[in-house]
């Protein structure tokens, strides 16, 4: 299991990645961003987690809001990535290439097309999916990229022993 701290800022920092995207696609108002900024800020300093370090590994998905690729992984897989054992290993995390970069992918080069899937692990590249074509073009990409994981990147989120089958792989990702 992941120690209470790590939990809580992957939780908070989901949040501000849900926020964030919502906020692109004129989903979300300022006052509700400035509440859940205002949230993250006050529970990051009360918990003293500001100092913690990144998510063992994770995958960046690099998205345009005008990319229909962008919006047909989102239909087919979006809503069913973070139950499929892939998320557990490298949680989703979403940037749009069109925005500054965070400091934290600064070295992450070569983003031209979207959608771009960067699996990341202790702030590196491990390997990239540059495009969308179909639910069994992504999970089997994401497969080959996940092997190239270090181990200590599932133990890190929690997640123990083999790799296990994808929502596709059990013929609930269709």
């Amino acid at each position: 299991m992941m120690p209470c701290g790590a939990v809580i800022w992957q939780a908070l920092r989901n949040l501000a990645v849900a926020v964030a995207s919502r906020c692109a696609r004129g989903g979300v108002g300022q006052e509700m961003i400035a509440r859940a900024a205002l949230c993250v800020w006050i529970l990051t300093s009360l918990a003293g987690l500001s100092g913690l370090p990144a998510q063992a590994a994770e995958l960046v998905l690099f998205e345009a809001a005008d990319c229909v690729w962008c919006e047909a992984w989102d239909a087919e897989i979006g809503e069913i990535y973070p139950r499929a054992a892939e998320a557990r290993i490298a949680p989703l995390r979403r940037v749009d290439i069109l925005a500054e970069r965070p400091a934290d992918l600064a070295g992450v080069r070569g983003i031209i097309y979207t959608p771009t899937f960067v699996l990341m692990e202790g702030g590196d590249e491990v390997g990239r999916i540059t495009g969308y074509a179909g639910e069994e073009f992504f999970w089997g990409l994401l497969g080959i990229e996940m092997k190239k994981l270090d181990g200590e990147a599932t133990a890190a989120n929690g997640v123990a022993g083999p790799r296990q089958p994808s929502l596709y792989e059990q013929g609930e990702g269709h």
